[in-house]
């Protein structure tokens, strides 16, 4: 008969072995997008809003070493990063953000998104971050406006000082033409007295 020592031992022993890294493999990776969500790209001056994630683990906390895949769509509205690709791979720092360095929209206006996908030890997470491509962008758009709005007010403006000039012009010349007459026809000397010495006579006294 076998002790109960051995017999112990061989139940454990006829255990499956825990495969390394079993108990991270159990949680889960989260992105948080920290910049680039909503953003408006501006397609004339080629201005971007860089897309920057943040991967964390089950309980919140950052994950530094996490790989980071961006992906721009291949076709419509969307762009290239610095690499002159519409993927970019970068590595989570010590706070667990990566971002996509030197995004530049295509010239094609609208909506897009940009697929992200992180990886660390097994553990897998993705996200998509949109964004806008518009021919004038955030600033431009606000800036068009103010200029249109300007534009019209410097017209409404130039037009009141059109129609004041050209009333002072006539009052001038109103004026003017007062002045004028007055030098061209001016008005009937007085009648004067003419006296004319006659000629006496003398004679006897009477």
């Amino acid at each position: 008969m076998q002790s109960v020592g051995a017999i112990l031992m061989s139940c454990v022993l006829a255990q499956p072995m825990m495969p390394l890294g079993a108990a991270q493999q159990a949680g889960k990776l989260k992105i948080a997008i920290i910049e680039g969500e909503g953003a408006i790209n501006n397609i004339k001056q080629r201005i971007a809003r860089e897309p920057i994630v943040e991967v964390q683990d089950e309980n919140d906390r950052p994950v530094a070493g996490a790989v980071v895949v961006f992906t721009l769509p291949q076709r419509g509205a969307g762009g290239v990063f610095s690499n002159g690709s519409n993927m970019m791979t970068a590595v989570t720092d010590e706070k667990g953000r990566a971002a996509a360095r030197g995004l530049k929209p295509n010239s094609v206006s609208g909506e897009f998104e940009i697929a992200v996908s992180a990886s660390y030890q097994g553990l897998a997470a993705t996200a998509r971050i949109r964004q806008v491509n518009s021919p004038t962008g955030a600033g431009g758009g606000a800036g068009a406006a103010g200029k249109a709005a300007g534009g019209g007010a410097g017209k409404i403006i130039a037009i009141v000082a059109v129609i004041g000039g050209a009333a002072a012009g006539g009052l001038v010349a109103s004026r003017g033409g007062k002045s004028s007459t007055g030098s061209t026809t001016p008005p009937p000397p007085p009648p004067t007295t003419t006296i004319s010495p006659g000629t006496g006579t003398v004679g006897p006294p009477r």
